[in-house]
């Protein structure tokens, strides 16, 4: 069963991404959560700890569901297959939490104190990231984190807004290519070097 905080995390990702920014307010957040008033700030006092909160709370279950896609490849085809489906998934099953997170963003631009959960939160897709792209033999895994990490932002931003159906797969694979040129990629039927 999912506790209060939860349900107004749920409610507040919703909310944002269905209405867009000006929809997330404590007292909106508990009528849509079906929580008593106050529910929300109870765990959120201001609105930056709720910001905060839910941008906190979205990239924990992205980390998870990118960890559980990539976690078994063997193979670059099999990687441009799983980085494939965590875009689609992004901009089709969770467009919504997607959404949510992009006008989230933008929101703490506003507010500096929100920055630090931000940064946090991405530091740690991108060393998961390079750790992954590592075990494939790419020469600079940091760089090529960065990289596959804004390319794979801006594929999710044109699908989420002017092409929903921009193919993710060459511009993942040449990016791909690219960081792992010169290193000893693996082929189709080779394991990634550990």
């Amino acid at each position: 069963m999912a506790t209060t905080r939860d349900r107004a995390l749920e409610a507040a990702v919703h909310l944002v991404g269905e209405q867009g920014i000006r929809a997330l307010t404590h007292g909106r957040v508990d009528a849509a959560a079906g929580l008593p008033r106050g529910s929300t700030s109870n765990w959120f006092r201001t609105r930056d700890a709720l910001v905060s909160g839910v941008l906190v709370w979205i990239a924990e279950r992205e980390r998870v569901a990118l960890a559980s896609a990539i976690r078994p490849v063997r193979t670059l085809d099999e990687l441009l297959d799983a980085l494939c489906t965590v875009i689609e998934d992004a901009t089709i099953t969770f467009a919504s939490r997607t959404r949510a997170r992009y006008a989230l963003f933008f929101e703490t631009t506003a507010s500096p104190g929100i920055v630090p959960a931000i940064r946090e939160q991405r530091g740690l897709f991108a060393k998961w990231t390079s750790d992954v792209l590592s075990g494939f033999g790419a020469a600079d895994p940091d760089l090529a984190a960065r990289t596959l990490l804004g390319l794979s932002a801006g594929i999710i931003v044109n699908r989420l807004t002017v092409d929903p159906d921009f193919p993710p797969r060459p511009s993942l694979e040449a990016a791909l290519r690219g960081a792992l040129s010169g290193s000893a990629a693996p082929t189709d039927n080779q394991h990634p070097h550990r």
